[in-house]
């Protein structure tokens, strides 16, 4: 309703209105026609259209812009949480690879060391028995170690034992499933020996601290630093020609009858974990190397 000069409020038209509606709508469904025909067959569109689109992109990054952060956040958050787990999983696999590897290596030693054993029991040429090492008493003035072969696998007090580089020592005390062992270098253990290259004999005694200590040598016997000495058999408790220890320090006083030999033995007595016991061809007789060791004292 509109106001007229005179104060008083008169009726507008409403098809009026109603028809310049109308007629804006047609005006803009003609354009819109025209602008699609236009579009359609021929390029006057394409520049407004670029325009409109590089005024509109800014707009339209700001708009992607919390939507694309969020999704490269989780998307962040998810590969980090898969390369942790994945790394996880990597250092567990490491971790046993190493553990095996490290086994693996030790089984090799060991097969090594059981091919050299049995190498070397098929150069000798005797029976022979493979030995564990169960335990080892090494302190100073005892060297013992206790084997997990008895009597019921035929071990027997004074039988020997050698490694693949030599003589070990001998059983002392037999149970029905295990054996204690005196090693060279116990001050009770003594072997008959003799100088390889010279064919010297003599009688090596331990001395409780991983050496041996030759004795009943003349000071003017040949036998220098370097010597091998190889057990002779004496007595039949060692078959003869094992190698025993090899001559470290030789020192002569003329005013004594004997030179002071020391010697370094030839088996690994401190990193044995197998050894092998000894039948030889030859019984012993009543002259052994524990007697030996006896009377050299």
């Amino acid at each position: 309703m509109d106001t007229d000069r005179n104060g008083g409020e008169t009726i507008k038209p409403l098809f009026l209105k109603t028809g310049s509606l109308a007629l804006r709508l047609v005006l803009c469904v003609v354009l819109s026609l025209l602008l699609m025909v236009l579009d359609h067959r021929y390029t006057y569109v394409e520049g407004i259209r670029s325009t409109l689109s590089a005024v509109v992109y800014p707009i339209r990054f700001l708009v992607d812009l919390p939507v694309e952060g969020g999704r490269w956040l989780s998307e962040t958050l998810a590969t980090r949480s898969r390369l942790l787990a994945e790394n996880k999983a990597l250092r567990r696999e490491n971790l046993m690879l190493r553990s095996r590897f490290q086994k693996f290596a030790s089984l090799s030693q060991e097969n090594r060391r059981l091919r050299a054993l049995l190498d070397s029991a098929q150069r000798v040429g005797e029976r022979v028995l493979l030995a564990d090492l169960m335990a080892a008493d090494l302190e100073p003035g005892r060297q013992q170690i206790v084997l997990d072969k008895g009597s019921r696998d035929g071990v027997y007090p004074g039988q020997p034992l050698v490694d693949d580089n030599g003589v070990m020592g001998q059983i002392r005390h037999v149970g029905p499933f295990s054996s204690t062992a005196l090693l060279l270098t116990d001050p009770a253990h003594a072997i008959p020996v003799q100088v390889n290259r010279t064919g010297l004999r003599a009688i090596a005694a331990g001395t409780g601290e991983g050496l041996l200590k030759v004795d009943y040598v003349p000071v003017s016997a040949d036998i220098r630093e370097g010597d091998q000495l190889i057990s002779s058999g004496l007595g039949g408790r060692f078959p003869a020609g094992y190698p025993v220890a090899v001559v470290t320090a030789v020192s002569r006083d003329t005013g004594e009858a004997y030179a002071r030999i020391v010697a370094r033995p030839n088996a690994r007595l401190q990193l044995a974990q197998h050894v092998l016991l000894v039948w030889p061809e030859v019984k012993p007789d009543h002259v052994d190397a524990l007697t030996l060791g006896e009377k050299s004292r």
